[in-house]
């Protein structure tokens, strides 16, 4: 029989085993496994994964929060996942989370897509006002998007009017209203639709992702900043079928009113490849206010781009816009893009009764620029639009058609330029339309 001193000593000697060692702090990753994930391809591990984002939100004391939910080598399918103030993802080398081919697996919900809110589906990860989120790792997020990407082939072929809202398709990753965001490491393979949304949300940073989608996959973006400010991106590779990066907001006659769309500033973007997109950095076509956008020190690389611009400014005749302080610098290309695009954008526009708005572009520098390309582009806005202050300096780079169109352009300099090896000037007539 114990004393009360060994009844004392053994219950200690029990707490001791049961947890942690004095100094050590209890673990907070919850592994998807332990709360019934199977990574056999096949089963469906929706609960089984919110689970573990449930748990991990539990942890770190006082209900705050404080676990990562880790993903470990396998392929896990799975619908909708919502993470949790405090939680962060992590995936392992050879971890999959592949996305559910059944669209009842994302619930419809209230979300931010193309410039405004509605009922729509969710993304595969979701996460609002959720600061200091991180996801991390060397795994893949897989959007089984061949089956939404034929539902949208499909039905687009029977009627030319139907748009991307017609055919509900998810995103990859969805971040709203979060600030100190890091985003690093993953593939993002075959989303259904865009791949990485992020919506105002500041201090974010996204390093060293590799973003393929195949080349039927209609809107699949790889990079939405959506009224969003201080977002860097590099080290990342882009070989998707329509904008590699695109800065966006709101859109018609009234989007200088919405609130819920602040302007897109301080964006930096360096050390990226972009194999295949339909614009390499793309303002629109939901778009009010950009400014101070830097892209330096990157490769616009492949035979698959096909005239696609580097600098592409979408300038849409029912929206007021103001993109300025826009600088491009240390690009080389090795293929088939196009310098520069700035023009009007008119799918989808509606005036919805209001007159005309205007658009301005000031302020566009693109300098150190080399390599070879299709040709140097477009610069012509609507009827009113203002363009002014753009520079071209230090570049030398070998073209297929030499014709630039050039129009309606005040201050434009061209300091350096070679194309096919001559000085090139613009034309005084034309840039006096």
């Amino acid at each position: 029989m114990f004393t009360t001193n060994a009844c004392t000593a053994a219950l200690f000697a029990s707490l001791l085993l049961a947890t942690p060692a004095l100094g050590q702090p209890r673990s907070t990753t919850v592994s998807i496994t332990d709360t019934g994930a199977i990574g056999d391809g096949k089963t469906l591990n929706t609960a089984a994964i919110q689970k573990a984002i449930d748990e991990a939100a539990s942890l770190g004391g006082g209900g705050a929060g404080g676990g990562t939910v880790n993903i470990p080598a396998g392929t896990f399918r799975t619908g909708a996942l919502f993470l949790k103030p405090g939680v962060n993802l992590h995936l392992d080398k050879d971890a999959v989370l592949k996305g559910s081919t059944d669209i009842k697996d994302y619930p419809k919900l209230e979300t931010r897509i193309e410039g405004h809110f509605q009922q729509w589906i969710p993304a595969l990860i979701n996460a609002d006002h959720v600061d200091h989120l991180r996801i991390t790792g060397e795994g893949t997020l897989d959007g089984s998007g061949e089956p939404f990407w034929s539902e949208f082939w499909t039905r687009y072929h029977a009627d030319k009017k139907t748009t991307n809202l017609d055919v509900e398709r998810p995103r990859l990753i969805y971040i709203a209203n979060a600030t100190d965001i890091q985003i690093t490491g993953l593939r993002l393979l075959n989303s259904g639709f865009w791949n990485l949304h992020v919506y105002n949300c500041q201090n974010v940073v996204i390093d060293g992702l590799d973003i393929k989608s195949g080349e039927s996959s209609p809107s699949t973006d790889g990079t939405d900043i959506d009224s969003s400010q201080n977002v860097e991106i590099k080290n990342c590779t882009y070989n998707v079928n329509d904008d590699c990066i695109a800065l966006k907001g709101s859109k018609g006659p009234l989007a200088m009113e919405d609130k819920k769309s602040p302007p897109v500033e301080h964006i930096h973007i360096s050390n990226c490849t972009f194999v295949h997109g339909q614009g390499v950095v793309t303002l629109g076509s939901e778009a009010t206010v950009v400014r101070d956008v830097v892209v330096e020190h990157c490769s616009v690389a492949g035979p698959n781009l096909k005239g696609v611009p580097i600098v592409r400014l979408k300038l849409r005749p029912d929206t007021p816009q103001d993109y300025e302080d826009l600088h491009f610098r240390d690009i080389t290309g090795d293929g088939d893009a196009t310098l520069i695009s700035v023009r009007p954008w008119t799918q989808y526009f509606d005036l919805a009764g209001h007159a005309p708005p205007t658009r301005a572009v000031r302020n566009v520098t693109l300098s150190d620029i080399k390599g070879t390309f299709r040709a140097l582009g477009t610069i012509k806005g609507n009827p009113g639009d203002v363009i002014e202050n753009i520079t071209l300096e230090n570049i030398d780079i070998q073209v297929k058609e030499e014709k630039a169109t050039i129009a309606g352009v005040k201050d434009l300099t061209a300091k350096n330029v070679r194309i096919n090896g001559k000085e090139w000037t613009p034309p005084s007539e034309e840039n006096a339309k």
